[in-house]
């Protein structure tokens, strides 16, 4: 209870109004988890997981669990988490439009292909340069209107998304732990069995194994 009660302030911080504010609510049994929507349309305690994921390989390069609700934002510390392990940041991003925040496009120092939002306004074409985008935003605006860059972008549901339905089949459906280091753990081990099962068939394909 004490540790619910002491995150009710940052869950209340992020509510937008007063009335909103004092509907914020803390799980007792998991004071890290939060109420999130489900695939099924239902809301739930729960705890967001995040693959990031090798295109070529299926290897997964990247784990991350955090409490956020939406996967908005989750590209850039994603990004530093690969460059710190492997001492380079990718030199291409292929993110869903959900985890983009436009000032990430500017700092993640690498070359990102996510959907360009459609314009509230029907008269403004979304791949155009906007007065004030910084050159990042330009370019990331400009290349995915490109046909090569739809082509490319293609490749995410052939990789990552595979991975997601991959767990997904293999039982990682929802966690049975609780608190964000347990979840993160759940994760860890996941992709491990997931990569070495990757290394067999990789080096199975390269010849390297007996069928």
């Amino acid at each position: 209870m004490g540790r619910a009660l002491a995150q009710l302030p940052e869950v209340e911080a992020k509510k937008k109004s007063a009335e909103e504010k004092g509907k914020a609510r803390v799980s007792t049994t998991d004071p890290d988890a939060r109420v999130m929507k489900m695939a099924d349309g239902g809301f739930r305690p729960a705890v967001n997981g995040q693959f990031v994921t090798d295109t070529a390989a299926q290897v997964i390069v990247g784990v991350e669990a955090s409490n956020a609700g939406s996967d908005l934002g989750q590209l850039a510390p994603l990004v530093a988490q690969v460059q710190a392990h492997y001492g380079q940041a990718p030199a291409e991003v292929l993110a869903a439009g959900g985890d983009i925040k436009l000032e990430d496009l500017v700092t993640v120092g690498c070359t990102v292909y996510a959907p360009v939002p459609q314009p509230r306004d029907p008269a403004r074409a979304p791949y155009q340069r906007r007065p004030g985008d910084p050159e990042a935003i330009a370019q990331w605006r400009e290349r995915m209107g490109t046909e090569a860059a739809k082509v490319i972008y293609k490749e995410r549901a052939a990789t990552s998304e595979c991975v997601n339905a991959l767990a997904r089949n293999r039982g990682l459906r929802h966690f049975v732990v609780r608190g964000v280091k347990k979840a993160t753990a759940v994760l860890l081990w996941f992709a491990l069995a997931h990569n070495l099962m990757r290394a067999v068939a990789l080096r199975r394909a390269a010849g390297c194994v007996p069928a």
